[in-house]
């Protein structure tokens, strides 16, 4: 027989943590003394309980301490509640039968790792009803209630959390422990509210009523959920403090009864979870998606607009295109610059959600990859930077036409009223019937005409280069130019072809006509060259110019005095062939020679000549004005460079810094992410705060360019570098910073080990270039306890974690890369194995499930969405509807992970 001797306790565990709970229940024995009442409601209660489970066996028990006695029943009971065989009982009616068949059932019980204490073969044989339930509450405990266990609590403390757990959003309920928390009966009530709410009205529940409360509990419970009734409310009502043991036991077979709702419940809320991750990756999917479409599609139509030359024909035109230019680099392209990182960030967040979700990465539909979107960006900013530069060219080129127009059009239109009435002139036949003085006088007339005609060459092959240089610079009046040109030449060529006959002519005469006025002839040799000279003089000083910085203007300007200083030599000159006139005058008068008009050899008068002087005269002050006005602009125009310059060169170094200080932020570790972060976030706010000043820059920016400044000597810095430079400088850092924190989140990570990661790294990031090669990331590696030593081993391990970190072969590993290989050897995540498992506890252990099922275990939402999702089962045990959860699972975690 076996020893069950010892101390007076009821009865203890001996593994585990039951070991400490069973020590607590040593005052059984006197507890039991000191309350006849515990003593009736354990009767009532372990009698229903243990019928509960031997009318499985077709059969029950009347008088707990009689009905046990010859052990039968009580070895049926410990098969029924074990599932296991005893010993086979002996069947005779001796005291010694009896006592071996309760010694069999006592050793089974011993065999499950209970230790009993104070009970004996004997005193069960003999009808002990002290000893009696001590032994069955000892059954209870170990089959009823150790197995119990609730957020790694078990056994009481499992129980109670449970109960807890499932009443806490109940008024009036506050289950504190299993005698006085359940008097009222409004805890009982609660528990199966809870799991079947449609059995109960629990807001019709009186807490004044207990007797009611409690009767409509135990009712219930027996009628729909098979659990009997083990306890009389006025038992419970009428007692201080309840049997502590029999509400347990009354409340476990509530637990056991509803642990299959338990099960279904744990693994709806994993597939719930695991749905709701998968929801909201498809909506960051979409979003991406839309994103990446509306960007594409903006730079498809922005860059044929770049990439147009079509020129314009004026100047007003080009300036328009630069306008527009302008006003896409200000206010078109930030935002587009803004949407362009915030997509990078985006994809690069979404990928690391499904990264830690163990999901299959995300693929963009084809055209949408982030390299798409680059190599479309850099082809934009290839066109921008192009047309840029023709813009500028072609405004250059206008105005160098506008300019050489013009003065073709100065040239032409002078050379032009020369030669008008030339070709009349030297087609006349007035030598015929001239006088020999005549003859003379139209000899030398003839030759002051050559010399006059051969001054105006130089004019002629101008206004040719001028033609010849406009059609090389593509103007758009061109066929009218070369039209007037081709005219000029021709009518050029048909005066020197007249004025060669005409001399013939006149020669062919001059052997019969002497006499000629030498005075006359004198003044028109030298009136003619002084005229012409006169002309060109008024033709230089209304010349247009055209300068572009204060050195070439003062150049003119010099050029200018240098002309100025030449006036009183041509005044000499011009008193000199005055003084010639005045001379034939004189000698007429003196000679009484009556004059027959002008003078025969030229038609440029003393009055002309005066009268040309004057206009020189007038137009040297003119010039001097326009002169000093240009200088004015020019200085303003330094002004303007210099204003920019100063803005620029404090600008572009504040920038600088303002990057280096980011780059400090994520290289050193100082404070907690969310202080990085927010450091970081700092920065970008005082880039948005410094704003006005690059506002400021680009008003600058714009006067220059309306001024049509090319250049600027006083700085480096331009205003496209300063816009630039304001809208990514954030993204990287911020968006390193932001997967970090949803590792750290998802994997739970503590501030600590980050840490711990982050020096770790730096410290072999020897340098600092944010990346660790080969040969630095194994010394962190064997620092941190790895076996990657240079040995056969020791390699192939090394090569196994870089195939991990670098799947790429790159050579290198990034932090990102690190703490998420750190992690994964510390944490673990939803598998889906895990997920399968769910799904075939909702199914009820079948290897599909059906949507009314789905329906009933999820929420709506998610019910529908796996529904839409998975594919009918098609098992040989297929059923109407049944859908395969397995194909779910694959299509949520790839096949790799299955």
């Amino acid at each position: 027989m076996v020893d069950y001797h010892g101390a007076n306790n009821q009865s203890l565990y001996s593994a585990g943590e039951q070991q400490t709970y069973m020590e607590q229940e040593n005052d059984w024995d006197r507890d039991l003394l000191l309350d006849p009442a515990w003593e009736k409601q354990q009767r009532k209660t372990f009698t229903a309980w243990c019928n509960s489970h031997l009318r499985k066996a077709g059969t029950q028990i009347e008088n707990i301490e009689e009905d046990f006695r010859d052990g039968l029943k009580l070895m049926l009971l410990l098969e029924v509640i074990s599932g296991e065989r005893l010993p086979k009982p002996e069947r005779g009616k001796m005291r010694v039968h009896k006592i071996n068949n309760v010694n069999k059932a006592l050793d089974f019980i011993a065999s499950k790792g209970v230790k009993l204490v104070s009970i004996g073969a004997e005193e069960i044989v003999d009808g002990n009803a002290k000893m009696t339930l001590g032994m069955i509450w000892t059954i209870i405990l170990r089959f009823a209630i150790q197995d119990i266990s609730v957020e790694e609590t078990s056994a009481k403390e499992g129980l109670l959390l449970w109960c807890q757990r499932k009443t806490a959003p109940y008024k009036n309920v506050n289950v504190q422990n299993f005698h006085i928390s359940w008097k009222d009966g409004l805890a009982f009530n609660a528990l199966i509210h809870r799991h079947r709410p449609e059995l109960i009205d629990y807001d019709k529940l009186r807490k004044d009523d207990p007797v009611t409360n409690l009767n409509n509990a135990f009712e219930v419970a027996e009628r729909y959920l098979d659990i009997p009734k083990m306890l009389d409310a006025e038992d419970i009502v009428n007692t201080a403090r309840p049997d502590e043991k029999a509400i347990m036991t009354y409340v476990s077979s509530f637990y056991h009864a509803f642990s299959g709702a338990q099960k279904a419940e744990t693994a709806a809320n994993r597939i719930c979870k695991v749905l709701a991750v998968n929801q909201e990756n498809e909506h960051l999917m979409e979003d991406y998606e839309k994103l990446a479409s509306d960007l594409l599609e903006w730079i498809r139509r922005t860059i044929p607009w770049l990439e147009n030359r079509a020129p314009e024909k004026t100047m007003t035109e080009m300036q328009q295109k630069l306008e527009d230019f302008r006003d896409y680099r200000r206010v078109h392209k930030p935002p587009k610059v803004q949407e362009k990182c915030q997509l990078e960030i985006n994809f690069n967040t979404l990928q690391t959600k499904l990264r830690l979700s163990n999901r299959p990465a995300f693929m963009p539909s084809e055209g949408r990859m982030v390299s798409d979107i680059n190599g479309a960006w850099h082809k934009l900013e290839g066109a921008e930077k192009g047309y840029e530069e023709w813009l500028l060219n072609e405004i250059r080129r206008l105005e160098r036409l506008d300019h050489l127009a013009e003065k073709f059009r100065q040239k032409a239109a002078i050379h032009e009223s020369w030669t008008d009435g030339k070709e009349t002139m030297l087609t006349q036949k007035d030598y015929e019937t001239a006088t020999l003085s005549e003859i003379k006088a139209l000899l030398k007339k003839h030759e002051a005409f050559e010399s006059d005609l051969a001054a105006h060459q130089d004019r002629v092959e101008q206004i040719a280069a001028i033609a010849q240089e406009l059609n090389e610079l593509d103007y758009y009046d061109s066929p009218s130019v070369n039209a007037r040109c081709q005219k000029i030449c021709e009518q050029w060529d048909a005066l020197g072809s007249l004025t060669q006959n005409r001399r013939e002519s006149l020669e062919r005469t001059e052997k019969q006509l002497e006499s000629i006025d030498e005075l006359y002839l004198e003044y028109a040799k030298r009136a003619a060259p002084f005229n012409n000279w006169m002309e060109g003089a008024m033709e230089d000083l209304q010349d247009m110019f055209i300068v572009h910085n204060i050195e070439e203007i003062q150049g003119l300007i010099t050029a200018h005095d240098q002309f100025k200083s030449t006036l009183p030599e041509a005044n000499k000159e011009r008193e000199a062939i005055q003084a010639i006139q005045a001379e034939v005058q004189k000698i007429a008068q003196y000679n009484g020679i009556k004059l027959a008009g002008n003078n025969p050899y030229t038609t440029i008068t003393p009055q002309s000549i005066d009268k040309k002087w004057e206009k020189v005269q007038q137009l040297v002050p003119q010039r001097d004005q326009a002169l000093q006005e240009e200088l004015a602009r020019q200085q303003s125009n330094d002004h303007l460079r210099r204003q920019f310059a100063n803005q620029a060169n404090m600008i572009g170094p504040w920038i600088q810094n303002k990057m280096e200080e980011i780059g400090r932020i994520s290289i050193e570790m100082n404070g907690t992410l969310e202080d990085q972060l927010t450091h970081l976030r700092q920065y970008e706010q005082s880039i948005i705060e410094y704003k006005p000043n690059i506002d400021q820059l680009e008003g600058d920016h714009q006067l220059i360019q309306e001024a049509l400044i090319f250049d600027n000597k006083y700085t480096s810095y331009t205003m496209e570098v300063c816009i630039l430079f304001t809208i990514p400088t954030c993204c990287s850092p911020l968006q390193l910073l932001t997967t970090i924190i949803l590792t750290r989140d998802a994997k739970g990570i503590s501030q600590e080990q980050l840490h711990e990661y982050r020096t770790s790294f730096n410290h072999f990031d020897k340098d600092h270039s944010g990346v660790l090669q080969a040969e630095e990331f194994k010394a962190c590696l064997i620092s941190l306890g790895y076996d990657v030593e240079n040995n056969k081993q020791g390699d192939a391990e090394f090569a196994r974690i870089m195939g991990i970190v670098d799947p790429n072969n790159s050579g290198a590993v990034t932090f990102q890369a690190f703490i998420d290989f750190m992690s994964r050897e510390t944490t673990d995540t939803d598998t889906a194995d895990q997920v399968i498992a769910s799904f075939k506890i909702l199914a009820g252990d079948k290897n599909y499930i059906t949507a009314e099922e789905l329906r009933r275990e999820l929420p709506p939402d998610q019910a529908e969405y796996c529904i839409a999702r998975m594919a009918p089962y098609t098992g040989p045990d297929a059923v109407p509807g049944a859908l395969d959860y397995m194909s779910f699972s694959t299509a949520l975690y790839g096949e790799s992970d299955l």
